[in-house]
């Protein structure tokens, strides 16, 4: 093996960018050469070695169109601010950076899903799909934000194209070509993410890619893809009860040594996880006093991992970390929404298969707009910003008043309630099924008025998709759990909190219409509820019974401040939460603005 021949890793960046080469801990001459790139003089055209380009790109999250916002359509570099993102400039970024090089392998290091944007989101992710298979991305990690949705709508949806509910208004849409949704021609990959009922891995582990060594034969190229672990109880990819995952350095050791042992020495972990640095504001290819998961992964994992490519924090680094066997190797991360692509050049030595790492470069580019952009990925993001204001404008239910987010002096308000019974309704489709729901103020993003908007569709009386969408939901997850009485006596006691200066404020859950409860304000702090006066389902709070009880995952990790809902048991999932009050409005049909009684003070009735 050649890794003893590592002393220094060479960190090249765009003298078209950066004005000209930044080397880290190398001595190495770099020069520019004609399609903007730096490399080594030393490696790259060395007729003895092997020439391999590694292009990706992370945390993609259905950025399609080229916005002007200054969180996706900028980037500060040490030569100032620069103007980037869009898929149409990304693929043209990638054609060019890809000219010249026999070998090169496009991948993701994952979170190309959950499309944050309407048009993608709306539309379950398959514009993204769409456009991935359009640039020819070889693979995926699958990230945190890969398992928002079921294993199944990844493995079966995603992967294959397999339809769910009605096509082309459930999923299965028509594409820009005017084709049905054939799901990815490329293949999303974990090897610690695993089914928690069988202990089966739930994605292929790595994939080996094969490239041409210019003399008629091949050398293998293995890449380990991880997944943060964090994925398992997260508040938009919560799997508790349903996926676990393994420690990703013993992952990564593993399943460097079955590559190994399959004749691979070339060998890349692309892993879901990540860190930043001092310098994350100002350098796209910095490395000043590194931090975080990845670089702590990177010290550790097995030196015949010859580089490492990270996503997750969406940070933008570029740096050198010593493995176990104290050889420097990179480890990168390139920003997020397409606004930076990373570019690693590996030389091979065809009779080891391994990477001569002195002569490895990388370098972030930014994904600018001072090139033309693909006409054909253009077209593409054209027609999912068209399908998106189609989308918006249906029709979905009718309301008889407003329902806004304004509360009432006990916390109440006439969207919190909507939004409540709407979680107990996906509640019940569980296997054991939710008796109540508690909601948190966190998922009420707008109200839904009355009046018509400013969408010529609407009209008074009738909610559009895209004012559901915007009025309620963060791509999480309802989730039911068991909780003691005592413990939901608790969680209620947690809406009122002391403050630093000795005041209280006031966090009302709102609950669903099968509850209702007085509280006593004149009592102190934690002694306000009386389970006598919780009513659930007809019948008195009982501490000492077990009860269902539906939320939203970020409310039931402690995300919203309510540390007793921590303690739950038995979590299932049911309906992400956009869906979940779609199809909740969809089968009422007709939403009447719902009475402000479920919670009442005592003051008002003594």
């Amino acid at each position: 093996m050649l890794k003893n021949v590592l002393k220094r890793l060479s960190l090249a960046s765009t003298a078209a960018i950066l004005g000209s080469s930044i080397v880290m801990g190398s001595s190495y001459a770099f020069a520019a050469e004609s399609d903007g790139q730096t490399g080594s003089k030393q490696g790259k055209g060395n007729s003895d070695l092997v020439d391999l380009q590694l292009l990706s790109l992370t945390d993609f999250h259905g950025y399609l169109q080229a916005l002007n916002d200054k969180s996706n359509s900028q980037i500060m570099t040490k030569d100032g601010q620069l103007t980037v993102g869009g898929a149409a400039y990304m693929a043209a970024h990638i054609k060019k950076l890809k000219n010249g090089h026999e070998n090169s392998i496009l991948f993701s290091a994952g979170d190309d899903l959950s499309g944050w944007p309407f048009e993608v989101a709306s539309h379950h992710n398959e514009p993204t799909v769409e456009f991935l298979n359009a640039i020819g991305l070889d693979f995926s990690v699958a990230g945190n934000h890969e398992f928002d949705a079921t294993k199944e709508f990844l493995t079966e949806h995603i992967m294959k194209g397999k339809s769910f509910g009605e096509v082309g208004v459930d999923s299965s849409f028509t594409d820009s070509s005017g084709k049905k949704f054939k799901g990815a021609d490329y293949d999303y990959l974990s090897a610690n993410i695993r089914e928690a009922d069988t202990g089966k891995l739930v994605l292929k582990p790595y994939t080996i890619e094969r490239i041409h060594d210019g003399k008629g034969g091949t050398i293998p190229v293995g890449f380990i893809a991880i997944t943060t672990p964090a994925t398992i109880q997260g508040s938009t990819s919560f799997q508790d009860g349903i996926l676990t995952a393994d420690p990703m350095v013993d992952t990564a050791n593993r399943y460097a040594k079955e590559l190994q042992k399959k004749g691979v020495e070339t060998i890349i972990a692309v892993v879901h996880e990540g860190g930043s640095t001092k310098s994350d504001g100002t350098d796209i290819n910095g490395s000043d006093s590194p931090f975080g998961p990845i670089f702590e992964f990177a010290k550790e994992a097995s030196p015949a991992i010859d580089a490492i490519v990270s996503g997750h924090w969406h940070a933008k680094f570029n740096a050198m970390i010593d493995d176990p066997a104290g050889n420097p190797r990179p480890v990168v991360e390139a920003a997020n929404h397409g606004r930076l692509l990373n570019e690693m050049n590996l030389s091979i030595d065809p009779k080891t298969k391994d990477v001569v790492r002195d002569l490895t470069t990388s370098t972030n580019h930014p994904v600018t707009r001072d090139i033309p952009a693909d006409p054909e990925i253009e077209k593409m993001v054209s027609y999912w910003a068209e399908r998106g204001k189609e989308r918006y404008a249906q029709p979905v239910a009718e309301l008889t008043g407003d329902l806004t987010r304004t509360r009432n002096e006990n916390g109440e308000s006439t969207l919190a309630n909507v939004a409540a019974d709407a979680h107990y309704h996906a509640g019940k489709k569980v296997e054991k099924p939710a008796e109540f729901a508690l909601t948190a103020a966190s998922s009420l993003r707008g109200d839904l008025l009355f009046k018509k908007g400013s969408n010529p569709a609407d009209r008074d009386g009738q909610i559009l998709f895209g004012e559901m969408w915007h009025a309620h939901g963060y791509q999480n997850p309802v989730a039911v759990v068991t909780l003691t009485g005592q413990q939901i006596k608790l969680i209620l006691e947690e809406q009122w909190r002391k403050k630093a200066d000795g005041s209280e404020s006031f966090h009302p859950l709102a609950v669903s219409h099968n509850v209702n409860y007085r509280f006593d304000k004149s009592k102190p702090l934690n002694d306000r509820i009386n389970p006598k006066d919780v009513m659930i389902n007809g019948e008195s709070l009982d501490l000492d019974r077990s009860y269902r009880v539906a939320a939203l995952a970020y409310l039931i990790i402690g995300a919203d401040g309510y540390p007793t809902f921590t303690q739950y048991r038995q979590p299932e999932r049911a309906e992400v939460d956009y869906w979940a009050f779609l199809n909740y409005l969809k089968e009422k049909q007709v939403i009447e603005t719902p009475a402000l009684n479920r919670v009442t003070s005592l003051s008002e009735v003594q």
